[in-house]
């Protein structure tokens, strides 16, 4: 039977279930990763299940988000990450060592491999052929533990590209452009998986830059072929034993296919406040700006940060304008060091920033008020950069540069641009894993180290076939993970559900908090109201668990995101969706909610109904769920079913 390349690997990992295209299927997974952000509850959940060492053939933890150790919880959590990660037979990347997706893509990342990482943006993997999924913390606990991860068995669109790429046209360019086709919804439980002649074209780095910000599509994961280019970019990194060859058959089935001319393709920019929101740079070129920051997961990478030291060589920042750079790993910190790239962007009047997340998820480098700040980041959400009236806007690295020096927009294909600086990418890296603690083979005597700040993950309750409560919020279209549960400062509560859940929904409603515990300790149930898209963004299970906490049970909405429905599924919060969305308007804030027989309707697949005692209405909602998620959710969350059947 012919397949597809994301197929073929599926075929290899399917433990559970039969690849069918929107069925469930459980698969193997060989590699985990995770960060700092959502590490010390994943591993805090792994503690718990009693499982003496991780059982993957390669798990990674990385220290890449909240370097900056203000205060005495991060530099705990940092401790609590490295002691724990060495106990289980777990890699530690320490703080500095980069980001966790350019690390992985350097020093292990492998073609035909599955990785299941506790951040969404680990389809980066993608871009050395792997299938590599963003999931919440607990689903890569079981990992860990030798579980099977679920998921819809997706349908896999193919995206064929041809031609190549103009100068002053990037990979930033070409994933900003498929946002602009695919936008940001409507592509749950779909893959992207990358064909013709135009791949050939691109490095592992650029593809990777388009697997990493596909996330942002709502896809499930990209994927390119494991090729020559592939292997060559192995081979730098010293690791050639690893490459396989890995392309789809000639007559693979595709459920949809889109062509793209790589060189038609223009300089791109999206607009405040979604990656969808894209339009050429041209259209916006002249407008002035006040902060450039080039880094991030995305486009953080030895080529990235070439072509910009290239193009600010002998040149000077706009007096106007704050430029930061953060390289995105200590392979190509150091790199840039030895090529007089880092001197050219010193010259230049460029802030050098620690190789990690940092400003991408609103730790330092907030814009000032009212601020138009270009980045070349994956995000752009209202408020993610910690100032709330600031318009991110999410551009190449080329229009990056470009537009620092001359304090606007700048359309790289204009002449203003000049002429494209060439740039030469060594054959070989330079290779260092000093800072990659490998856990020893005896870890009988190794002591975890617990800070205060550092709890017990809360457990859930058994659902209850009636509920009673009220509408706590009603929210919008494309509510993220961060308008959900703010990430910046208010993440070194991570491992402390109590204080963290004290911000829940801070950003859209700072009374939500009180009326939310007013309710619980009422014994009544929370409810929380939302559009379409519900989730976006980070994987971040604390969205999930922290308003678990609070006493949610059930959320109404007319479409979820797939990581967040299966983190809400997994901390026993009901998703339900509309059979009618217009019924959306029949429902608002503080109105009294039953739903009775729940538990039936879930054993006989029947549709659920709410009452609206307020307004004296019943509204009809449904729900995808496999009988695994419905025993799930009766249990009250996946640590209470793992315990069960333990």
């Amino acid at each position: 039977m012919s397949m597809n390349i994301t197929y073929k690997i599926l075929k290899k990992h399917c433990i559970v279930g039969v690849l069918e295209a929107n069925k469930e299927i459980g698969i193997k997974i060989d590699q985990t990763l995770t960060q700092d952000a959502t590490g010390t509850m994943a591993y805090l959940q792994f503690e718990s299940m009693g499982i003496p060492k991780a059982k993957t053939e390669l798990s990674v933890s990385y220290v890449d988000h909240n370097t900056l150790q203000q205060g005495f919880e991060n530099a705990d959590d940092h401790r609590y990450l490295q002691t724990v990660a060495l106990k289980y037979g777990i890699k530690f990347s320490k703080p500095g060592n980069g980001i966790c997706h350019q690390v992985h893509l350097e020093r292990f990342g492998k073609p035909g491999k599955t990785l299941l990482g506790s951040d969404s943006h680990t389809p980066t993997g993608g871009g050395m052929a792997m299938i590599a999924i963003g999931a919440g913390g607990l689903d890569v606990a079981v990992a860990m533990g030798g579980g099977e991860f679920y998921l819809i068995c997706p349908e896999v669109v193919n995206i064929v590209l041809k031609g190549r790429l103009r100068k002053w046209v990037s990979a930033k360019d070409v994933v900003l452009h498929i946002l602009r086709i695919l936008s940001t919804k409507g592509n749950v439980n779909k893959v992207l998986e990358y064909s013709g002649q135009g791949v050939k074209t691109l490095s592992v780095p650029e593809r990777a830059t388009i697997t990493n910000m596909g996330a942002e599509t709502g896809v499930t994961t990209s994927i390119f072929p494991s090729d020559e280019v592939t292997k060559s970019f192995l081979r730098a990194q010293n690791r050639e034993d690893d490459w396989i060859e890995l392309n789809a058959d000639p007559d693979a089935e595709y459920s949809e296919t889109i062509t793209i001319d790589l060189s038609e393709v223009v300089p791109m920019v999206a607009l405040p406040h979604s990656p969808g929101n894209v339009v050429p740079v041209k259209d916006i070129a002249g407008k002035n700006i006040d902060q450039v920051e080039i880094g991030s997961c995305t486009n953080s990478s030895l080529r990235d940060l070439t072509i910009v030291g290239k193009i600010l060589e002998g040149k000077i920042v706009n007096s106007d304008i704050s430029l930061a750079i953060a390289p995105g790993s200590r392979q190509v910190f150091s790199m840039i060091a030895k090529n007089e790239i880092l001197s050219n962007l010193i010259d230049a009047g460029a802030r050098i920033m620690e190789s990690a997340c940092g400003f991408c998820i609103g730790n330092g480098q907030a814009p000032q008020t009212n601020a138009v700040s270009v980045r070349t980041n994956n995000r752009n959400f209202e408020g993610r950069s910690g100032t709330k009236s600031a318009g991110i806007f999410l551009v190449s690295p080329e229009t990056a540069a470009l537009s620092a020096i001359a304090g606007k927009f700048v359309d790289p294909l204009s002449k203003s641009a000049g002429e494209f600086p060439e740039i030469i990418i060594p054959d070989n890296f330079d290779i260092d894993d000093r800072m990659i603690i490998t856990p020893p083979d005896d870890s009988s005597g190794i002591q975890i180290l617990r800070g205060p700040n550092i709890g017990e993950p809360p457990i859930n309750t058994v659902m209850d076939d009636k509920l009673i409560g009220n509408i706590a919020i009603k929210v919008g279209d494309k509510i993220t993970t961060d308008h959900i549960m703010p990430a910046g400062p208010r993440l070194k509560y991570r491992s402390n559900i109590k204080k963290y859940s004290e911000f829940v929904f801070e950003f859209l409603d700072p009374d939500f908090y009180k009326y939310a515990t007013n309710l619980r300790d009422k014994n009544k149930a929370v409810f929380i109201l939302s559009g379409e898209s519900y989730g976006q963004g980070s994987s971040r299970e604390h969205a999930a668990l922290c308003p678990m906490y609070l006493g949610v049970k059930a959320i109404f909405a007319k479409s979820f995101e797939r990581i967040h429905s299966a983190n809400l599924i997994n901390f026993g919060i009901l998703p339900l969706v509309f059979a009618d969305n217009s019924l959306y308007d029949e429902i608002d804030k503080n109105d009294e909610i039953e739903i009775l027989s729940i538990i039936e309707c879930l054993v006989n697949n029947k549709n659920i109904v709410i009452f609206n005692k307020t307004k004296n209405i019943k509204i009809e909602m449904k729900y995808s769920l496999s009988d695994r998620q419905k025993n799930i959710l009766k249990a009250g969350g996946l640590l209470n079913y793992i315990r069960k059947r333990q």
